[in-house]
C-alpha cells in the first residue's frame, strides 16, 4: 500500500509540473493561394496554391519581428520560364525554386512594386498589400492585390491571342519577394508555375495573392 501512495504521489508531482511547463510545442504554418482573374469580365484565369521558400520566409518573418527595416513583402515579380509548350500543345512544367537564398523566378520578365509604404509604388491605391484577422483565430492572412492595367507592360501586343509562349509577356510563374536592403536585393519567399497567361494591351488582369500564417498549438491546429 505504501508503494502505491508513493506511486500516486509520484504522479501527480509529475501532472503539476507539465501543468506549469510553458507550451514549447507551438509551430507555425505558413500556405499561399494565388487567383489571376479579368476584373472586367470576372474571367478566373489561374486558381491554385504555391510554394513556399521556407529558408528566405523564416529570415523574413524574423527580421520583420525584430523591427530592421527589412524582411516585408516588397515586390510580386512575373516570369515566363515556368513551362514549356510542345508542338502538340502538351505542358510541361518545371518545379518551382524553393531552395537557396538567392533563389529566382526561372526567366523574370516583369515586376511591381505592392509594398503601399513604398514611394516606388505608384499605384498604391492598387497594388497593396492588406492584412486580415479575426479575433480568436489562430492564423493572419496578408492579401497582396496587384493590377495589370491596359499600359502595362510596355511592349506587350494589343491582343491576347498570341501563339508564342515565350513572349516576354506571356507568364507562367509568378512570385512575391521581400525587402532586404535595396530594390536590387531582394529575397523570393513564394513561387507559383502555372499555364501561360498573356498579358496585353486590350485587357486589364488581377491577382489577389493570400500569403496565410498560421500557429499550431501542440502541434495541431486549432
Amino acid at each position: 500500500m505504501e508503494l502505491e501512495k508513493n506511486n500516486i504521489d509520484e504522479t501527480i508531482v509529475k501532472q503539476e509540473l507539465e501543468e506549469k511547463r510553458p507550451n514549447e510545442n507551438g509551430q507555425i504554418a505558413i500556405s499561399g493561394h494565388i487567383k489571376i482573374f479579368d476584373p472586367n469580365s470576372g474571367e478566373v484565369i489561374v486558381d491554385k496554391r504555391n510554394a513556399i521558400h521556407y529558408e528566405n520566409i523564416s529570415e523574413s518573418l524574423a527580421n520583420s519581428l525584430a523591427n530592421k527595416n527589412i524582411g516585408q513583402i516588397y515586390e510580386m515579380a512575373f516570369g515566363n520560364g515556368g513551362s514549356s509548350v510542345d508542338p502538340t500543345g502538351v505542358i510541361t512544367y518545371l518545379p518551382p525554386n524553393t531552395t537557396g537564398q538567392n533563389a529566382n523566378l526561372y526567366n523574370p520578365t516583369y515586376s511591381k512594386v505592392v509594398d503601399d509604404n513604398s514611394a516606388s509604388n505608384t499605384d498604391s491605391a492598387r497594388n497593396n498589400l492588406t492584412v486580415t484577422h479575426t479575433t480568436g483565430k489562430v492564423y493572419s492572412d496578408i492579401l497582396v492585390s496587384c493590377l495589370l492595367d491596359y499600359g502595362e507592360p510596355s511592349g506587350q501586343q494589343a491582343f491576347d491571342n498570341s501563339t508564342d509562349f515565350n513572349g516576354d509577356y506571356v507568364f507562367d510563374e509568378l512570385g512575391l519577394k521581400t525587402w532586404n536592403g535595396s530594390a536590387t536585393d531582394l529575397r523570393l519567399i513564394t513561387h507559383v508555375i502555372f499555364h501561360p497567361v498573356q498579358k496585353s494591351l486590350n485587357r486589364q488582369i488581377q491577382i489577389d495573392y493570400t500569403v496565410r500564417i498560421q500557429t499550431l498549438t501542440n502541434l495541431s491546429a486549432t
